[in-house]
C-alpha cells in the first residue's frame, strides 16, 4: 500500500553536488524543500579520525559508493552482444549517500573550454561538415562558455578553489593555462605545492616548448572562508582524497561546502535512506505530479510536489526518466528518440615513466587534485584535423598518493609475485610516474542507454543497459595522444618511458573515470536533447534534470565544475523567470 504525503513545494532526488546545490539556491525563496537521498547521512565529522584513511574499507571494499548486489546496470560493447550485469565496481564508481560521487571525488575542478560548449560549430567553422562522421552525434550545448563564466567563478569560491588563472578578462597571465577561456577573476586560492613528479614533467614540457600549469583543484592550499561563511583547512596531502572524505576539511564536499547551510534554514527537509522508483505525471503527460519512493523498511510513499529536480548520478538520472515515460526513449536504428541519447565515456593512453634513482618522487605525498597538466592539444588550441579525429585532451602528471595496497609499480619484467616482485617494488615505488591523456569523447548512434529487456534490479525495475565501445575517432586521438605523452616522458632525461596505447575495445572492468557523460542532454531542439538550455525538460515543464547527464560530448577534462556551473545557471533562471511564470524557460 502506498502512503500519499502532503504536497511540498520542491523536491530534489539525490543529495550530491547537483541537488545540493539547488535547494541552497532555493533557500531564500521561502519554498518548502524536501530532498530525498537513496544513502545513508554522511557527516564531516565521519572522517575527523584514523579510520578515514582505512584503504581496504573505501578503496578496495568501496564503502562510499553504490551497493551493485540492489541496484547495477548491464553493459555490452554493441547490440549483438548479451549485456550483463556488472557486480564490481569497475571502470567508474558511482557514489551512494548524502555527497554522492562528490564526497568520494579527488577535487579536480576544471572549466570546460568554450570549445567544449560548441563543439559541433566549431568544428564547422573550422572545417565544414563534411569532417564530421555520419554516426557522430556532434552537438552544441546551447549555452555558451560566456554564460556559464560568472556560475563557474562562484562556484570556484565556493569550492576554495586551489590553481592559478591563466586568462583574465581576455589578458593572458604567466604561471597559468594559456588556452583556458577568460576568467573574470583570479582562483580564490594559489596553486597546490607541486609534486616532484609533477615538476619533472612541467620541466620536460617547457623543453619542448610547451606550455605546462598546476591544475586547479578544490582542496584548500590554505585556509578560507568561502562567500557563504564555510571554514576550509589546509590540505595535508595525506594521499587519501579520492574514494575518501576529507579528514582535515580541505576538500570541497557537499556536506561540507553546503549541507551546515542547508540544515540551518526552516523550509529545509533531507530524507536518507529513500530510493526514487518513479517520477508520477497527470492524466495530460505534461506534468509531474509526484515521486513515488521506498525508505529503508520497504514501506512505500508517494509524495506530491509543485516542482521536481532529478539530481542523481549520469546513470540514475536516465534510469528514471526511462522507468517513468518522460521523453522518447532513443533507438539506434532509426537515430530518433532522446532519452538515452549521446552517452559519452573518456578513452586513456599515455606512458608509464621510470626516472632514475638520483630523482626519489615520494609518491605518497599527494591529493586529489595535484596535477601538472597542458592543454597545447586541446581542441581550439591546435589543428586536430590533419591529424584525422575530431576532439583533442588534456595530458596530465597527477600525485593523488601512493598508498600501500594500491600503488606498487615495478620495473619491467618484474614477476608478478615472490621476493622478486618485493624487490621490485621496492626499487619502483620512489621512481615511477605516469603522464596520462585525458580525452574528449564524441557521441555516436551506437552508444547509448536504455532498460535491459532481462535483468531487474532489488525492486523489481528493469536495469539500465549501456551499450557502448570506443569509435575509431577516439582511437586515433588516443593513439596520437599516447606518442605526445611519450615525448614528454623521454624529456625528462635518464628515464625509461614505456608508450602505453589506447585499448581495441572498451572494457567495463578496469577503473578509468567516474566521468560518464550524456543519456538526457542539453540543446536546442527537442527533436535531439532531452532538456532545454536551462536543464529543463522539454515534454514535463516542472521537471529538471541536472548533471553530466545534459552534456552532449565528452570533455577531456573532469565534469565536476561544468556539473556546479550548470546547476547555478539553472537556479538562476528557475529563481527569476519560472517561479514567477512557471512554463517553458525555452
Amino acid at each position: 500500500m502506498t502512503t500519499v504525503l502532503k504536497p511540498v513545494d520542491v523536491l530534489i532526488v539525490g543529495m550530491g553536488w547537483t541537488g545540493s546545490l539547488m535547494a541552497r539556491e532555493l533557500l531564500d525563496t521561502g519554498l518548502s524543500i524536501v530532498a530525498l537521498e537513496r544513502g545513508d547521512m554522511m557527516r564531516p565529522e565521519s572522517f575527523y579520525s584514523p579510520r578515514s584513511h582505512d584503504e581496504l574499507k573505501f578503496a578496495r571494499r568501496f564503502a562510499l559508493m553504490q551497493d551493485l548486489s540492489r541496484e547495477s546496470i548491464t553493459f555490452r560493447n554493441n547490440s549483438v552482444q548479451t549485456a550483463l550485469p556488472m557486480r564490481d565496481h569497475g571502470s567508474f564508481t558511482i557514489g551512494e549517500g548524502v555527497g554522492g560521487s562528490g564526497l568520494h571525488w579527488g577535487g579536480v575542478i576544471w572549466r570546460y573550454m568554450p570549445w567544449d560548449h560548441r563543439a559541433y560549430s566549431a568544428t564547422v567553422e573550422r572545417y565544414g561538415k563534411k569532417v564530421i562522421p555520419e554516426n557522430m552525434f556532434l552537438q552544441d550545448w546551447g549555452v555558451s562558455y560566456a554564460d556559464l563564466e560568472p556560475f563557474y567563478d562562484r562556484f570556484e569560491y565556493m569550492c576554495a578553489a586551489s590553481g592559478k588563472a591563466g586568462n583574465i578578462k581576455g589578458k593572458v597571465v604567466p604561471g597559468g593555462n594559456p588556452f583556458e577561456g577568460p576568467r573574470s577573476r583570479e582562483y580564490p586560492l594559489p596553486p597546490l605545492t607541486m609534486s616532484g613528479a609533477g615538476t619533472l614533467m612541467m620541466e620536460a614540457a617547457r623543453k619542448l616548448g610547451l606550455n605546462p600549469f598546476p591544475a586547479p583543484a578544490a582542496n584548500a592550499s590554505t585556509t578560507f572562508v568561502n562567500p557563504d561563511g564555510i571554514t576550509y583547512g589546509p590540505c595535508r596531502y595525506c594521499g587519501f582524497c579520492e574514494g575518501f572524505g576529507c579528514e582535515s576539511g580541505a576538500k570541497a564536499e557537499p556536506q561540507h561546502t553546503v549541507l551546515p547551510l542547508l540544515e540551518k534554514a526552516g523550509n529545509f527537509e533531507l530524507r536518507t535512506r529513500s530510493r526514487v522508483l518513479r517520477v508520477n505525471k497527470d492524466s495530460s503527460g505534461k506534468r509531474a505530479v509526484s515521486v513515488t519512493y521506498v525508505d529503508a523498511e520497504g514501506r512505500e510513499f508517494e509524495q506530491p510536489a509543485q516542482l521536481i529536480f532529478l539530481a542523481s548520478y549520469v546513470l540514475a538520472n536516465v534510469h528514471l526518466l526511462l522507468l517513468s515515460g518522460i521523453g522518447k526513449p532513443y533507438d539506434p536504428r532509426t537515430g530518433k528518440g532522446v532519452i538515452g541519447r549521446n552517452y559519452t565515456y573518456q578513452i586513456r593512453s599515455g606512458a608509464s615513466v621510470m626516472v632514475d634513482e638520483s630523482k626519489p618522487l615520494n609518491p605518497f605525498m599527494g591529493t586529489g587534485g595535484l596535477q601538472a597538466v597542458l592543454d597545447d592539444y586541446y581542441p581550439e588550441t591546435y589543428d586536430f584535423g590533419k591529424h584525422g579525429y575530431i576532439g583533442g585532451g588534456t595530458i596530465q602528471c597527477a600525485t593523488n598518493g601512493g598508498r600501500p595496497i594500491e600503488f606498487h609499480p615495478v620495473p619491467a619484467g618484474t614477476p608478478p609475485w615472490g621476493t622478486a616482485w618485493k624487490k621490485g617494488v621496492v626499487q619502483g615505488y620512489h621512481r615511477f610516474l605516469g603522464i596520462r591523456n585525458q580525452s574528449t569523447g564524441m557521441a555516436y548512434r551506437s552508444n547509448y542507454l536504455d532498460l535491459d529487456p532481462t535483468y531487474r534490479d532489488a525492486f523489481g525495475r528493469p536495469m539500465l543497459r549501456m551499450t557502448f565501445d570506443f569509435d575509431d575517432n577516439e582511437k586515433r586521438l588516443a593513439d596520437h595522444f599516447a606518442d605526445r605523452c611519450a615525448e614528454i616522458g623521454q624529456a625528462i632525461g635518464d628515464a625509461k618511458v614505456v608508450r602505453q596505447g589506447p585499448a581495441k575495445n572498451y572494457s567495463i572492468v578496469p577503473y578509468q573515470s567516474t566521468h560518464n557523460c550524456g543519456g538526457a542532454i542539453m540543446g536546442t531542439a527537442p527533436a535531439t536533447s532531452a532538456v532545454n538550455r536551462y536543464l529543463q525538460s522539454w515534454d514535463v515543464s516542472n521537471l529538471f534534470v541536472l548533471g553530466a547527464s545534459a552534456f552532449p560530448q565528452n570533455a577531456g577534462k573532469n565534469p565536476t565544475g561544468a556539473v556546479g556551473a550548470t546547476t547555478l545557471w539553472a537556479a538562476k533562471a528557475i529563481k527569476e523567470r519560472y517561479l514567477k511564470s512557471p512554463g517553458a524557460l525555452a
